[in-house]
């Protein structure tokens, strides 16, 4: 119902290949520390919300354990992962014969109190309701199922069941419906956006041209890409001609319906791009992993345009290799491994991977019964 169909010049909708010529991927070092870093700490926190959620702040381990595989936890047992992290979690035994449980320190519960502070704050609320109107604006439809929603739900900031505790408050933008899925073809949930936000329609590319005054110019609508490469990254001359005249083709909005457009077209090619870009820009880590984006683009109707895109400009998307999976990485939203912009929530998570990563020290058995001995041989002396 949100169709919004951009017409494009016949000469810049003419099917003109890629030139034939592979783009090589070469390591960011810098990119590949950003997605390190946060090696588990998904987990740490989904866990760390399904502790507090119980009624009395800890849970059995064989109830945790239920939700190993769905959570992705890497050890063998979800017993040896809280042994990862003794400075958030504690394995107790609440009483003799029962099983062990667990629960959380007190600095975890501390941060969380934080982290909660930071969801229920309406500054916090609004903008993460913006970024899921304009998420379902990019589908053009203004619906999505709620399972994509939820692979997208960590990136996008969206509170520890978000659907009973913010989007009830927002009867105005979003209601839950039933749709048939395009990848199944069975009724699923789906989030629907009710109506067309014209002032939430505007691209972050287009809003940073505005704010640079760089739309005044005939060439208004040649809006170029930011691109950076590593170290040690060399495009070929072919390719980077290629780039040059592709980066000046007329840029549409992800906001409109471009999908008239020859599939193969480098105008159709720079329009998934926009899609992609936009994609990623509204993620407070300006990152997600790539079979979420290769899920959202089949269900799109992008099919291997993503794919494509990912391939064809390494300089304004990256690709991670780290911690168990690949993850897409905004360029130009980080100086070296450092984030740009720097969102609340992302700060709350690095004070998750400061505890996360805090050494607990506890003293050895044989150097206390050592000291105790030394203590016992001074007194004696001394009488």
């Amino acid at each position: 119902m949100f169709l919004q169909i951009t017409r494009i010049p016949h000469r810049f909708s003419q099917t003109r290949a890629f030139v034939d010529a592979k783009v090589k991927w070469v390591r960011d070092p810098y990119l590949d520390f950003a997605v390190q870093r946060e090696k588990n700490l998904r987990q740490v926190i989904s866990l760390k919300n399904i502790i507090v959620s119980s009624p009395l702040k800890f849970l059995p381990l064989s109830n945790v354990s239920l939700l190993k595989q769905n959570l992705k936890i890497p050890t063998t047992t979800i017993s040896k992962f809280f042994e990862l992290y003794p400075s958030v979690f504690i394995q107790f035994q609440p009483s003799v014969g029962f099983h062990p449980h667990v629960k959380l320190t007190s600095q975890a519960l501390l941060l969380h109190k934080e982290e909660s502070t930071i969801h229920i704050s309406q500054p916090h609320r609004d903008d993460v309701v913006k970024r899921l109107a304009k998420l379902l604006m990019l589908t053009g439809a203004g619906k999505l199922p709620l399972y994509i929603i939820e692979r997208l739900q960590w990136d996008l900031g969206l509170p520890y069941r978000f659907i009973p505790t913010l989007l009830a408050d927002y009867p105005e933008y979003f209601q839950v419906c039933s749709v048939r899925d395009y990848l199944t073809g069975e009724q699923t949930l789906a989030l629907e956006l009710l109506s067309w936000r014209k002032d939430l329609s505007v691209s972050e590319l287009k809003r940073r041209e505005c704010l640079e005054g760089n739309l005044g110019s005939r060439n208004r609508s040649h809006i170029a890409f930011r691109m950076s490469f590593p170290r040690g990254f060399d495009l070929q001359k072919k390719v980077m001609n290629w780039v040059e005249e592709w980066q000046r083709l007329p840029y549409i909005s992800p906001y409109e319906n471009a999908f008239h457009l020859a599939p193969n077209s480098d105008q159709a090619e720079k329009w998934a791009v926009a899609v992609l870009h936009e994609l990623l820009y509204l993620m407070i880590s300006k990152k997600t992993e790539k079979e979420n984006i290769f899920c959202l683009g089949e269900y799109l109707g992008f099919g291997s345009r993503f794919k494509k895109a990912l391939v064809h400009h390494p300089g304004i998307f990256y690709v991670s290799n780290k911690i168990r999976t690949q993850t897409v990485v905004l360029r130009e939203a980080y100086k070296k491994d450092f984030l740009i912009e720097k969102h609340p929530l992302m700060g709350t998570r690095h004070q998750y991977l400061h505890l996360m990563n805090k050494v607990v020290r506890r003293p050895r058995p044989g150097i206390i019964l050592a000291s105790s001995r030394a203590k016992r041989r001074k007194t004696l002396f001394a009488n």
